[in-house]
């Protein structure tokens, strides 16, 4: 039997060319392991190894790289599971990466690979078959234009073994939208910053995977304790909302506090709250409770539409999608919001942006920047649920319109001229999420600094804001801490990929999640070591944009959340950011990470970090020795 190098690890590199169909083996180090440990992390620092600034995203030179957490194909809870995708963002030009739970990264660490680096542009469609070591590149001209859906069952059916796990693009990524996702087990996502879009450039319908070794970890009676005390919690009070209403939970609570964002930013709450909230929704529509591989909370909700046009149409519901395609657009109808979201998984779209682009466009045609002309006909006003369908299939197909949007609110408000800026809500260029930050103050600076853009799970500090812990009206030297805090912390979750469900309610910070990794890795890991590795790849995502171009301008905030204050009758009213609050957030945040006040990480910062090897990225761009104040 082969040697493992390394516990938990598979300790192998796989590098497919597509333009040749050669591959190539490597090995992990321990070296990278532990610094960047897995996920994310080890696929920032391969990204950035394996690609030269200011390549196109679509770009052949543009790496595509799959990677799996050190606990992949294990028994951990919500750890054993993920998968992410890293890549340079066709919507954000930075840096651009997904994860995705379900059974696809399990069986891809159980087939030998920690990672997979898909180079180059295959001449035509293909998808890549690996069954353990033999990898094969194989025609895909059959499949293209398939959904994800029939894509993974033509796939098992060719292959002959219907428990083959497969990750896929759908038409969106096919035409190279720029909110195209990676799907797999029918409808989970590795949605954001538009890693389906890479893989379309790469002419790469699908990656199929077998996996039949054996994942060993280090301490094996050490770790099955660990994991019956994960069971144990899982059952307890802090995880009773993910079993019981689920995400959607959030709709009512974010509405009650004038948080909810309702008609692109317009209003922080929504009248039809009740109508599109979790308790509406698991009272008429769901009718099943599903679970990840290696994961017992069953906190997926499968909801079927019972009556009515879209009757019959199934899916896995989530707050953010909901909330997109909900108040977002001004859309009261669950049977719509379902439909919309059956509809991404179809094209292969991020629901989220794709919602989001939706609303925006409704807000264009709202102030006359549209008109029907433009629309190919339709009446995109804000509510118009109809509507949202036909322009989510315009989306996904490229069409009319469609074309346009699918460019994401940054892109289109640029062609579409006529003051549409104002109305695109992004940060980096990547569309919102679900929640209004203009009376979330902590969390607005999250979403500022945040390396791949909008986004609320790179820190999670709106539970701050929400919670009471901090007055989310006021800013004040010292939540740039906090922010730190959470953001080191989700970085190593993501490194990991354990779902971000774990975090504070069975999981107790970096003291766990060490002693997890040892566990299973058998390499030492303090919490403070940890922590500091979190810090670092953090650190690495800046790197890469800081490559790439970005600057103290790019941590910005959507227009309307510093220049339209909350106008709803609400706790929240009157609550927006100014220009003087956010360049104290971000002197307070920069200071505190060791950068200087144009936030670039000092020399000093990077040799500290083990980083001394990419000093050559900030060379030149440090005006000063002084740390930001």
């Amino acid at each position: 039997m082969e040697r493992q190098i390394l516990f938990g690890y598979a300790g192998r590199i796989l590098r497919i060319d597509l333009s040749t169909g050669k591959t190539k083996i490597s090995p992990l180090s321990e070296e990278y392991a532990k610094k960047y440990i897995g996920g994310i992390g080890l696929g920032m620092r391969l990204l950035l190894d394996n690609s030269k600034p200011g390549v196109d995203p679509f770009s052949p030179e543009n790496p595509l790289i799959l990677t799996t957490g050190p606990f992949s194909g294990t028994m951990a809870p919500t750890g054993g599971n993920g998968h992410a995708f890293v890549s340079k963002s066709p919507l954000t030009c930075g840096l651009g990466e997904a994860k995705s739970h379900g059974f696809f990264g399990a069986e891809l660490k159980r087939a030998g690979y920690d990672a997979v680096i898909f180079e180059n542009r295959a001449e035509k469609p293909v998808y890549v078959w690996i069954d353990d070591d033999i990898v094969q590149i194989i025609d895909a001209k059959h499949l293209w234009g398939k959904s994800p859906v029939e894509t993974e069952d033509a796939i098992r059916e060719e292959l002959g073994d219907y428990y083959i796990r497969v990750a896929s693009i759908g038409l969106a990524g096919e035409k190279l939208t720029r909110v195209a996702a990676i799907m797999n087990d029918a409808t989970r996502a590795a949605g954001r910053t538009g890693m389906g879009a890479v893989m379309g450039s790469k002419n790469l319908k699908a990656i199929a995977v077998r996996g039949t070794k054996d994942v060993s970890v280090a301490d094996p009676d050490g770790f099955m304790e660990f994991v019956k005390m994960m069971h144990e919690r899982m059952k307890g009070p802090a995880t009773v909302k993910y079993r019981t209403l689920g995400t959607p939970l959030n709709v009512l609570v974010h509405n009650s506090l004038g948080a909810l964002p309702t008609r692109n930013f317009t209003n922080a709450v929504f009248e039809g709250a009740e109508k599109v909230s979790g308790e509406y929704l698991n009272e008429h529509f769901v009718v099943k409770l599903n679970g990840c591989s290696s994961c017992a909370m069953r906190c997926e909700h499968i909801a079927v539409v019972p009556e009515g046009p879209y009757k019959g149409t199934t899916t896995r519901v989530e707050y953010e999608p909901l909330w997109a395609f909900g108040p977002h657009c001004g859309v009261d109808r669950m049977d719509a919001i379902i439909k919309a979201m059956d509809l991404c998984n179809y094209y292969g779209l991020d629901s989220l942006s794709t919602g989001n682009i939706v609303g925006f466009a409704m807000d264009c045609y709202e102030h006359g920047i549209l008109t029907k002309k433009d629309t190919d006909g339709l009446e995109l006003e804000f509510g118009n649920a109809e509507a949202m369908i036909e322009l989510v299939h315009k989306i996904g197909k490229r069409e009319g319109i469609g074309d346009i949007l699918a460019e994401g609110v940054k892109r289109a408000a640029e062609k579409i001229g006529k003051g549409a800026e104002k109305y695109a809500n992004h940060i980096k260029g990547l569309e919102m999420t679900g929640y209004d930050i203009r009376g979330l103050k902590t969390a607005a600076l999250g979403y500022a600094v945040s390396f791949r853009g909008a986004d609320h799970n790179r820190h999670g500090a709106y539970g701050l804001d929400l919670k009471g812990t901090v007055d989310r009206f006021k800013v004040e030297k010292g939540r740039a801490k906090l922010v730190i805090d959470l953001e080191n912390l989700y970085t190593i979750i993501d490194s990991l990929i354990i779902c971000k469900f774990s975090r504070g309610t069975y999981y107790e910070g970096f003291k766990d999640l060490a002693r997890y990794y040892t566990l299973v890795t058998g390499i030492e890991m303090t919490p403070e070591e940890l922590e500091l590795t979190g810090e670092r790849i953090n650190n690495l995502g800046r790197l890469f944009n800081i490559r790439e171009g970005f600057t103290r301008k790019d941590d910005h905030l959507p227009p309307k959340i510093m220049s339209t204050p909350i106008p709803d009758d609400t706790v929240s009213k009157g609550s927006y950011i100014t220009q003087e609050e956010l360049d104290l957030m971000l002197d307070d945040y920069y200071a505190t990470r060791g950068w200087t006040r144009d936030g670039v990480p000092t020399l000093e910062k990077l040799k500290e970090l083990g980083l001394e090897d990419l000093a050559h990225i900030v060379e030149g761009k440090i005006k000063t020795k002084k740390r930001a104040k």
